[in-house]
């Protein structure tokens, strides 16, 4: 994958998940890679069992009743599920939310549905008819606790800490225990992240990363790929990723304007055809985040179809 496509293939990667293989990154911890590889989630998603007794588990996957099996069986004689924790409402992280809730008794949590917490602005475009592209939005999703930032779970020897970082999700939350983070796809373990208006917002992705920049962790583990040693370090290669995109949009527009499509061709010359509507929704991103600041203008207005000039 070279960098002309969506996803910017991460530097210094290492090896990821195992399928059908319950891994022990470190004490208090497990982790199961679900089966759903796909060019949108890598290998797959990773789910997190938190503690030991009365666990937590982050991002129960797709709703693949194999994947179900796994997570009950990743449990030691006696151990019960008390919390099931959402990072955001994308099928392969939630799907499988309401079979594991059903099964364990445990109640779900999460930021809220799935189109909670977009910004006014992705409301309106929303409601002017901006759709996602394809993301697989769990529209399904009902949390039964909801949680905001700085919320607090706690349970048998362990407390997680609620972040809301919008921006690849307008609802996404990464959690924090202790000094680890699970980034969720906020920062990912195997390439950039992607950011699809109305849900996607890149004006609230680059926030976000930069607050987690800043949290100072000492890992972090994402929804999909590898764990990240170097958060700050990471989290600074995804900023200046998307800098160098916004430069090359700004350099292909020229004085009669350019549509998103338009644009799309220009700055991923070489991107695979299947991959093009995933590049020309991160170019949209860029363009609505350029409009914001005052950097492009929309004709006859702000839309997945307008002509962006140069201001």
């Amino acid at each position: 994958m070279t960098d002309d496509a969506p996803f910017a293939p991460v530097p210094d990667r290492v090896p990821g998940p195992v399928r059908g293989r319950v891994e022990t990154p470190e004490p208090g911890l497990r982790r199961l890679l679900a089966p759903n590889p796909s060019p949108m989630t890598e290998r797959g998603t990773n789910t997190y069992i938190v503690g030991e007794g009365r666990v937590a588990v982050i991002d129960p996957g797709p709703d693949r009743p194999e994947h179900l099996a796994a997570i009950r069986a990743a449990l030691a004689s006696g151990e019960t599920v008390s919390h099931i924790l959402v990072t955001h409402a994308h099928r392969d992280h939630s799907g499988l939310a309401p079979a594991l809730a059903q099964a364990t008794g445990a109640p779900v949590l999460a930021f809220g549905r799935a189109e909670d917490g977009r910004s006014e602005l992705m409301q309106r475009l929303a409601a002017e008819g901006l759709s996602g592209g394809g993301e697989g939005l769990d529209r399904s999703l009902t949390p039964d606790r909801l949680l905001s930032d700085g919320d607090t779970v706690s349970g048998d020897g362990w407390t997680l800490t609620a972040l809301w970082t919008p921006g690849h999700a307008a609802g996404h939350l990464c959690f924090a225990w202790g000094n680890v983070v699970f980034s969720g796809d906020t920062v990912m373990g195997w390439a950039s992240t992607m950011v699809s208006p109305p849900d996607g917002d890149l004006t609230a992705f680059m926030a976000s990363t930069e607050r987690l920049a800043a949290r100072g962790a000492r890992v972090f583990y994402p929804g999909h790929g590898a764990a990240i040693p170097r958060p700050a370090e990471r989290c600074a290669w995804l900023l200046t990723h998307r800098r160098d995109r916004e430069a090359a949009i700004l350099a292909a527009l020229d004085g009669g304007g350019r549509t998103p499509a338009e644009l799309t061709r220009a700055v991923y010359r070489d991107t695979p055809a299947a991959l093009m509507p995933a590049a020309e929704r991160n170019v949209l991103a860029h363009l609505i985040d350029l409009a914001q600041k005052n950097r492009v203008r929309a004709a006859p207005r702000l839309s997945g179809d307008a002509r962006f000039h140069p201001v």
